[in-house]
């Protein structure tokens, strides 16, 4: 898939370095790694007579996967038209589970053969072997530049055009934060200054907060498609060779998220990740700017290329606030500031009908 170009950040930097400068591979990774592309990818690569003739590199880690770059010596010659470099992603422990497994497999597997993600070469229990584009992360800096943003609403309106075989029930969302909320409360810290902060949090009632959020979408015609539900600068592939006029030099990747959702979720965490860094090298390993968050004129301008994404179009008159009286809401005002409520709350003011309004983080009065 990406290149390993820009990808410092993500956890190498301690790992131990090899003679030539690289990080070390231990043994039993170089092993599996030189057993799976012998038997998948086959062609020069069966040439490959022990684990130590075989090139591989990290390219980066995390909870997620780790993903290594893995290429042939220079002395044995192509057969046919097998790739001369893959890149190889083993599951970490996030997708640690079978049911997950299985449907970003084929999920993957769909995408690549529809050209909206890496070509797929191998696919194993452990992980699989992928395409390695040369190409590097976007990073938060780049969201706001005009064809950049147009892009990725391409994109995104491409993946909300399709028709996938799973559940079509906007069921993610909400599983998530369940799953969140059920965490948060079977914690225990042994300190007394973690307690209290804590507290603070279960102060704000948040299941009634999720409660009322799950009201208002419900009652909101907030079109369910299609989901890649993490567009942030990480996931997205600028690729090496396109020239900076070229309408199509993106590639969303890492699709592992990726479900039947609420249109206007992904489209409202992509704007939240224009305010949020990850290259940030101090806890919380984030940084915060909540002046970068899209004013509605960049709002309208990344949204304006969604009707030849292939998706349905966002109306103009869906820009517009109306009567809200059929939509209660405990408390009367909405706020949504940037920095608060996370992608979730963001996403439930981009479905309602005013969406602008209340993503430009102004108060509302509801009736």
């Amino acid at each position: 898939m990406e290149a390993p170009e820009g990808d410092g950040p993500d956890g190498d930097r301690a790992a131990p370095r090899s003679p030539r400068g690289c990080p070390a591979v231990p043994a039993p990774t170089r092993l599996r790694a030189f057993l799976w592309c012998r038997e998948f990818l086959a062609g020069a690569w069966r040439r490959l007579a022990a684990p130590e003739q075989l090139g591989i590199a990290p390219v980066s880690g995390g909870l997620s996967n780790l993903l290594y770059k893995c290429s042939l010596p220079d002395h044995i010659p192509s057969v046919q038209e097998e790739p001369r470099q893959v890149l190889l992603r083993v599951y970490g422990v996030i997708l640690q589970g079978v049911d997950s497994l299985v449907l970003e497999s084929v999920m993957f597997a769909i995408l690549a053969e529809r050209a909206l993600g890496p070509r797929l070469y191998g696919i194993f229990p452990q992980g699989r072997l992928e395409e390695y584009i040369p190409s590097r992360r976007l990073v938060t800096e780049d969201l706001p530049e005009p064809s950049i943003s147009g892009e990725i609403a391409v994109k995104m309106a491409r993946f909300h055009g399709m028709v996938m075989p799973f559940n079509k029930e906007p069921k993610w969302m909400f599983g998530t934060m369940e799953r969140y909320l059920k965490q948060i409360s079977e914690l225990t810290f042994p300190q007394e200054a973690q307690r209290h902060k804590l507290n603070r949090l279960k102060a704000y009632d948040l299941e009634a907060e999720m409660q009322s959020l799950r009201t208002l979408l419900e009652a909101t015609p907030s079109p369910v498609v299609f989901c890649h539900n993490d567009v942030q600068e990480g996931n997205i592939l600028l690729l090496a060779g396109r020239q900076a006029s070229s309408t199509d030099r993106l590639m969303l990747i890492d699709f592992e998220y990726s479900s039947y959702n609420y249109r206007g979720f992904d489209i409202a965490n992509h704007f939240c990740e224009w305010v949020y860094s990850y290259a940030h090298d101090e806890w919380p390993f984030y940084k915060a700017s909540p002046e970068n968050y899209p004013s509605r004129e960049q709002q309208v301008m990344a949204l304006g290329p969604w009707g030849r994404g292939g998706a349905e179009p966002l109306p103009q008159e869906s820009w517009e606030l109306k009567s809200t009286a059929a939509r209660p809401w405990p408390g009367g005002v909405l706020h949504f500031p940037p920095t608060l409520g996370g992608p979730a709350l963001q996403a439930a003011a981009m479905t309602l009908e005013g969406g602008t309004e209340l993503l430009s983080g102004e108060p509302v009065e509801m009736e």
